[in-house]
């Protein structure tokens, strides 16, 4: 067992936030399960959503490439070419995808998302596929796939449902997913595997709104909920945060218990101890924070997402716990998990690797400076930017943001973590927006992003 390559586990939420943990802070929400992963992993306190929206993250995480290299925008189909998963296949992995995709481009149109098939050779070059593109619906959550699941049981089968037929599940869809991944784990240990790993992904849409969770979870009350402090007291933005606060939370509290249910199938397989978990979330949720809601902005509540390699492996004595400040993007999901595994990334892969930081024995490695923060293409929903941007954020405390034909954002959140004092336009700190303005020039010019910065 200790010889053989570690598995590894993704588990994402959608729209999760990273100050929406317990062990991030949260006094509103109990992740008891995440917070154990944390306490006995690695905790990316300073994680970043280099651009705060569903596809281009996704992209991004599969491909380690940045979104103007991959996918730019809303609901624009992730490009042919290897991903991850091929990466991992190259190297004697099994790999599965279950859940939310949202990587074939389509576009929603009165519920059309809903039974929009991916074809087999759009799915990543995962082995196993089971999942939906996009639907935004929790409890009316069809899928389809590499599974036979018209029996009611999710026994995974090669070939699949020849039609792609998208089949109902018949609950919530954080549990049913959950039901599948575990399904798949219970696969990996029987005799056939036993010397093969595994690569998977359980991806889910909540607590992604619609905020509806669970009769069981649903503890919280609107009237009760503590807003961050910048959270205005305006009585309209504070009453739809509290009421949609009240659902997120409740989300946030089923997702954690089905990692623990996760934790657990490994543990009853003796898979645990050979498994790194990395718990983290595509972008986060404003909540009424700066009165604005959703995602997007490059405010914290909207960059900012947990990311937690945990673990109870083979050998803890050598592997890192803790908490650090390292400004992983979207980027270096991908490279960091194939280093975790001891699998040198491809160049085609943009991003850095921090496995160094959890596995001790690696040549330590100077981290980036700073992350690169972008808005491409945007969507024009409700609550999001309308504008273009770029941004960085640093790792001595810095955040600047610009538009093409101004500067937008400066904060310096050593003093000012809650980004109340927007000091872009105060001469006193011209020097220090011109440092990072030029900072940023380099992200772009590095990247080989298209973006005319102003004179400043």
């Amino acid at each position: 067992m200790s010889a053989k390559r570690p598995n590894v586990i993704w588990i994402l939420g959608d729209q999760h936030r990273a100050q929406a943990l317990g062990v991030n802070g949260d006094v509103n929400v109990r992740t008891p399960h995440i917070d154990n992963m944390a306490a006995m992993g690695l905790n990316f306190q300073r994680a970043v959503s280099g651009l705060p929206l569903c596809c281009p993250f996704r992209g991004s995480m599969l491909t380690g490439k940045y979104p103007h290299h991959c996918v730019p925008g809303h609901e624009i189909a992730m490009p042919e070419g290897p991903t991850i998963a091929n990466v991992f296949s190259d190297n004697g992995y099994r790999t599965a995808y279950i859940g939310k995709w949202h990587l074939d481009g389509h576009v929603a149109n009165w519920g059309t998302e809903t039974y929009h098939v991916v074809d087999r050779e759009r799915r990543g070059g995962f082995q196993y596929w089971v999942g939906y593109d996009n639907n935004n619906s929790q409890w009316n959550c069809y899928v389809h796939g590499d599974c036979d699941l018209s029996s009611g049981h999710y026994v995974l089968d090669r070939e699949g449902d020849p039609d792609n037929t998208p089949y109902r599940l018949d609950g919530f869809e954080t549990d049913k997913l959950t039901d599948i991944m575990i399904d798949y784990i219970r696969a990996q240990s029987n005799e056939q595997n036993a010397v093969q790993p595994f690569f998977g992904i359980l991806s889910v849409q909540p607590p992604h709104d619609p905020y509806f969770a669970p009769a069981e979870y649903r503890r919280h009350n609107r009237e009760t909920i503590q807003f961050r402090p910048n959270v205005p007291d305006v009585p309209r933005i504070r009453e739809e945060a509290g009421r949609d606060l009240a659902g997120y939370y409740a989300m946030i509290e089923n997702l954690d218990f089905n990692v623990g249910r996760v934790v657990d199938a490994l543990r009853e397989e003796n898979l645990l101890e050979n498994t790194q978990i990395i718990f983290f979330g595509d972008h986060g949720d404003m909540h009424g924070s700066h009165g604005q809601f959703r995602k997007t902005n490059p405010y914290e509540e909207s960059i900012r997402v947990p990311f937690i390699i945990g673990g109870h492996y083979v050998g803890e004595t050598d592997y890192n716990c803790g908490v650090t400040d390292a400004l992983i993007n979207h980027v270096d999901i991908a490279p960091t998990t194939l280093g975790l595994c001891g699998i040198t990334p491809p160049d085609w892969m943009e991003g850095f690797d921090y496995s160094f930081l959890r596995k001790r024995g690696l040549e330590r490695q100077e981290l980036p400076d700073s992350a690169y923060l972008q808005n491409i293409i945007p969507t024009c929903h409700w609550d999001s930017v309308d504008q273009p941007y770029r941004g960085i954020v640093t790792r001595d405390g810095y955040k600047y943001v610009t538009f093409e034909s101004v500067p937008w954002l400066l904060f310096n959140l050593n003093e000012d973590p809650y980004e109340q004092v927007n000091l872009a336009y105060n001469s006193k700190f011209w020097e220090l927006r011109k440092r990072l303005h030029d900072r940023l020039q380099r992200w772009i010019d590095e990247t080989g992003d298209k973006f005319n910065l102003p004179q400043v």
